[in-house]
C-alpha cells in the first residue's frame, strides 16, 4: 500500500479539490458525486463523517463515513461504516480503496465500534468484489436497494 496517502478533512481551502474528484464515466451510476455527498454531510454533520483521500498533496479519492446512524429510524440499531467511496480513475487497482476501508474501520474502532457496514449497488462492474476481498459479508439485509455488508472490526489487523 502507499506510504504516503492520508486523509484531510475537508475545509474551504480543500472543498474544490474534493468536488473534483470523479470515478470513471462507466461507475458513475454505483457511487453518487462528491457534491451530494458534501451536501448530506452539511445537513447531517452529527452522523457524516467526509474527508479527502490524497496522495502527498495530489487528490486521488473522497470517503465518507457514517458514525453512530440510526439504521432502523427507531432509535435501536445504530451503525457505522463506510457511506461513500469515490477514487479517481488513474489512482483505482494502486490501494487507494483499501486504504480509505482501514482508515474508517480504524476510525470507528476508535470510537469503540465493532463492526463496519457498507452499502453497494448490485451490477456488472460494481464494487461488490472489491468489499468481498475485504472481507466484508453480506447480511441479507438491503438499504434503499442496495446491499448491505458487514466487516467484523474485532479481529481485523489495521496495520
Amino acid at each position: 500500500m502507499n506510504k504516503s496517502l492520508r486523509l484531510a478533512p475537508i475545509t474551504p481551502a480543500n472543498v474544490e479539490m474534493a468536488i473534483a474528484v470523479k470515478v470513471r464515466p462507466d461507475q458513475e451510476h454505483f457511487v453518487s458525486p462528491v457534491v451530494k455527498s458534501l451536501a448530506e454531510a452539511y445537513v447531517q454533520p452529527q452522523v457524516a463523517w467526509p474527508r479527502l483521500i490524497l496522495d502527498g498533496d495530489r487528490p486521488v479519492g473522497f470517503l465518507m463515513a457514517f458514525l453512530d446512524i440510526d439504521w432502523d429510524g427507531k432509535g435501536v440499531d445504530f451503525r457505522s461504516g463506510l457511506w461513500r467511496l469515490n477514487v479517481i480513475p488513474e489512482a483505482q487497482g494502486q490501494g487507494v480503496g483499501r486504504f480509505a476501508v482501514r482508515a474508517v474501520a480504524a476510525e470507528v474502532r476508535r470510537r469503540g465500534g465493532g463492526q463496519m457496514y457498507v452499502t453497494w449497488e448490485p451490477g456488472e462492474g460494481g464494487p461488490e468484489n472489491f468489499y468481498r476481498k475485504l472481507g466484508f459479508q453480506l447480511t441479507g439485509e438491503e438499504s434503499g436497494g442496495q446491499r448491505v455488508g458487514m466487516l467484523d472490526l474485532t479481529e481485523l489487523d489495521l496495520h
